[in-house]
C-alpha cells in the first residue's frame, strides 16, 4: 500500500447546470432542491461522492485496491464477508477471535480501506461490523464535502412534456397521448467546499498522493460519463485547490474558501451562461498555503 499523503489540503469546485435538474429532492416531487429561506439552490454531498464514485468505477472497472463499497446491486454484507473470509472467520466466530486477537480491529479496517476506494477516501458506516461490536464498523474518511450551493437564488421551472407512446390498450382506446412534467433550472452556477485531512490518511485509512490524484481527476470529469436528459447540461467549470506545506495545516479553511470571489460581470442581471461570471482567488495567501487551478 503506497505512503499517505503529507499535506493538508481544501478545495473550492464550481460547476454549472443548464436546463436541468441537478439533484431532484424526493420528499418535493423531484423538485430541484432548493434553500426556502434563501432561493438558492443546493445539492447533497451524498448526491457528489455518487458521481465521483461511478467516475472511478467506470475508470478503473474494479481493478486491485480500486473496487466500490456503496454500489448498485451490491448487498454490503457481501463486501463486508470478504474480510471475515480474508480473516479465515465468519460472524458467528468473530466476537471470538477478538478476545484472543486485541488487533482483529484494525486488520479489518485496513482490509476494507485497502481494497475500497471510497472508504480509504470517504469513510464509511459498515452495518455488519457494528453489529457484531467491532469498533472498525465506523470509518472516518480524510476527505469531506459539504453541501453545493447555487451563487445566486434559482428558480426552478415545472415543464409539461407528452408522450405519444400509450401505456395499457384501454387508454388507447380514449386518448392519443400521455402528459407528464419535469422540473429544470434555466441556469445556475453552483459552489461546493471540500477537505482534506492528511492526518486522518495516515492514521486511518492510508488515503495516498495516487489516491488524491484520482480523486482531482475524478471530480473534473465526475459528470462527462454521468449525462442524462434529466440532468441537463452539467459540467465542472473549475477546481481550485489549496495547498498546506504540512500534516495540520498552516490556516484556518474558512479563510481559504473567502479567497475565493465569484461575482456577475457588470451588466449581467440573470446569468444565463459561466461567461456571466468573474472568478478570482486573492492573490496574497496566508504563508505556508499555495494555491492550484484545474480547469
Amino acid at each position: 500500500m503506497s505512503e499517505a499523503i503529507k499535506n493538508r489540503y481544501e478545495f473550492v469546485v464550481l460547476f454549472d447546470v443548464e436546463n436541468g435538474n441537478p439533484n431532484g429532492d424526493p420528499d418535493a416531487g423531484n423538485m430541484p432542491r432548493i434553500d426556502p429561506e434563501s432561493g438558492f439552490g443546493l445539492i447533497t454531498d451524498v448526491c457528489i461522492k455518487r458521481k465521483i464514485r461511478n467516475y472511478v468505477e467506470t475508470l478503473k472497472e474494479d481493478g486491485q485496491g480500486y473496487r466500490i463499497y456503496i454500489k448498485d446491486n451490491v448487498p454490503l454484507n457481501r463486501s463486508d464477508n470478504e474480510a471475515y473470509e480474508h480473516l479465515n472467520t465468519n460472524a458467528d466466530q468473530v466476537k471470538k477471535l477478538k478476545k484472543e486477537d486485541p488487533e482483529l480491529d484494525r486488520k479489518i479496517r485496513d482490509y476494507m480501506c485497502e481494497n475500497f476506494y471510497d472508504i480509504r477516501t470517504f469513510g464509511a458506516v459498515m452495518t455488519t461490523f457494528v453489529k457484531a461490536n467491532l469498533n472498525c464498523g465506523q470509518v472516518r474518511g480524510p476527505v469531506q464535502l459539504g453541501f453545493a450551493r447555487s451563487v445566486d437564488p434559482i428558480l426552478p421551472q415545472e415543464v409539461t412534456i407528452t408522450r405519444v407512446a400509450i401505456t395499457t390498450e384501454s387508454d388507447a382506446e380514449k386518448k392519443g397521448t400521455e402528459m407528464g412534467r419535469k422540473y429544470i433550472i434555466p441556469y445556475a452556477l453552483y459552489r461546493l467546499e471540500g477537505y482534506v485531512s492528511a492526518n486522518l490518511a495516515r492514521k486511518v485509512t492510508g488515503f495516498s498522493e495516487e489516491d488524491l490524484e484520482l480523486l482531482w481527476q475524478a471530480i473534473l470529469n465526475m459528470f462527462e460519463n454521468d449525462h442524462a436528459a434529466a440532468r441537463g447540461k452539467m459540467a465542472v467549470r473549475k477546481l481550485i485547490v489549496f495547498k498546506h506545506e504540512n500534516e495540520l495545516g498552516c490556516a484556518p479553511a474558512y479563510k481559504l474558501f473567502d479567497a475565493v470571489k465569484i461575482e456577475r460581470k457588470e451588466g449581467v442581471e440573470i446569468p444565463r451562461a459561466y461567461a456571466d461570471y468573474e472568478v478570482a482567488v486573492q492573490a496574497e495567501l496566508p504563508q505556508g498555503v499555495s494555491c492550484i487551478c484545474m480547469e
